[in-house]
């Protein structure tokens, strides 16, 4: 099965500003976001998942990029989220750049493997320069929506 990121994320749970200045914030964002697309989600329960994951190990990669992800029991699909940071945040990244791409993740709790297989394909992505750049261009959530959809194809 293939997994294609811009199925998962629909344009209402795209942050084109996150105003977060801190990790905890940003996460706090993602997860509104995240919950406003799905609102049979607890919020509470979404922050708790991933502030578990971030206390295991940073999920900021590096090049300014964060891919914060966590699994929920009683969850059918992943749900992604998106933010932009136009000031970037610190993120305890590897690299000690701050993060200013945010790609949330959300996956049930039995999903391993598709679950990886979606990092996987966020990472690959975000890896283009070109990508990268594109994105932190964009004005709105409709622009990061086009730009996830058209660079997607080309993978």
């Amino acid at each position: 099965m293939s997994v294609k990121i811009a199925e998962m994320l629909v344009p209402s749970a795209i942050v084109a500003d996150l105003k977060g200045v801190g990790k905890h914030d940003v996460l706090t964002e993602l997860a509104e976001a995240v919950v406003a697309a799905n609102p049979a989600l607890n919020l509470n329960e979404v922050i708790r998942v991933l502030l578990e994951r971030e206390r295991l190990g940073s999920t900021g990669i590096g090049d300014g990029i964060a891919i914060p992800h966590g699994k929920l029991k009683n969850l059918e699909n992943q749900l992604i989220a998106f933010g932009l940071s136009r000031k970037g945040v610190d993120f305890d990244a590897m690299d000690g750049k701050p993060a200013r791409l945010f790609f949330l993740l959300i996956a049930p709790e039995e999903a391993v493997g598709i679950h990886l297989k979606t990092l996987a394909r966020i990472s690959k992505l975000l890896k283009v320069p070109a990508v990268r750049e594109r994105l932190l261009a964009a004005t709105d959530r409709q622009q990061i929506h086009q730009i996830i959809v058209e660079e997607e194809e080309k993978l």
